[in-house]
């Protein structure tokens, strides 16, 4: 079986559920390609996650062209330091970059912000840190455009979308300090079990994405376990983190099914239930 080759349709969900964070953009199908195969399996609503600023005008386009697609917009926590420091190498999508200062990260963040406040934008993200792909000269950038974020998700009433890597302790930090907004997604959820429980406390959600699957990813199920079931959400984050066993393959809003189930083992869950309280914990969640 090819590595690029799309895994098959699993079998339909009985009760509808929603990809709390996607990438439709990154993806090989068209918006209406991959919504009709989501819907195929009961998969009746995607958040489509916006990481710049071209990213977060096409998700707030194509949210409010497609019922079934809820927006979220950010500046990803690496966007921040490409776009103060530069980014010579044009490691993202936009190629290579001159330094633009605090100046152009201020630009952006207020086009995020005017973003934030269109109806069809229910989210603020993905924002965070992520210390795996920015060294240390990057930190303050990052903790800056993410406190601007926090403030934004708040001032528009919007849940924000949390980006993690490798911060744990400074994301959490960051959330305290600054007052988190009364919504917040830990989205592809990487922390432990006592993580998870200080998440809880916290009334923050905390969304597994397909790596929950993987079989190096026990302190991802202990997590789940822990998570109380209010306030636990299902994502691909495709095309990215496609669940075993189709693990390394194009990921998509389709292959939710893969995951829920796993995630109903975990919980001790039947999959209809499981599947019930996370629809209904992503439509608190981004108020659809």
């Amino acid at each position: 079986m090819s590595r690029t080759e799309a895994p098959p349709l699993p079998e339909p969900l009985r009760v509808p559920v929603a990809d709390s964070h996607t990438h439709l953009d990154m993806q090989d199908a068209t918006v209406e390609e991959a919504l009709a195969r989501a819907a195929a399996v009961n998969v009746t609503a995607v958040v489509q996650v916006g990481c710049d600023v071209t990213g977060s005008r096409w998700a707030a386009e194509t949210a409010a062209a497609h019922p079934a697609v809820h927006a979220s917009v950010a500046l990803h926590p690496n966007e921040a330091p490409r776009i103060v420091h530069g980014d010579p190498e044009g490691t993202a999508r936009q190629g290579a970059r001159e330094p633009g200062g605090k100046a152009a990260l201020d630009d952006a963040l207020a086009e995020i912000d005017a973003l934030a406040a269109l109806g069809h934008v229910r989210g603020v993200g993905e924002t965070g840190l992520d210390f795996f792909r920015t060294g240390p000269e990057g930190i303050a950038a990052q903790e800056e455009s993410f406190r601007a974020h926090i403030e934004i998700a708040k001032r528009h009433g919007k849940a924000l979308v949390i980006h993690d890597r490798d911060a744990h302790a400074d994301v959490l930090r960051v959330l305290a300090d600054a007052g988190a907004p009364e919504r917040t997604v830990f989205h592809c959820y990487s922390g432990d079990a006592d993580m998870a429980e200080i998440c809880a406390r916290a009334g923050y959600f905390m969304s597994f994405a397909g790596n929950m699957t993987f079989k190096n990813a026990q302190p991802l199920r202990d997590a789940l376990a822990v998570a109380p079931t209010e306030l636990v959400l299902v994502e691909t984050d495709a095309p990215f983190l496609t669940p075993a066993p189709y693990r390394g393959r194009p990921n998509a809003p389709y292959l939710i099914p893969v995951t829920l189930r796993a995630m109903a083992a975990v919980k001790g869950l039947d999959e209809d239930t499981l599947a019930a309280a996370i629809y209904d914990n992503a439509a608190r969640a981004f108020d659809f």
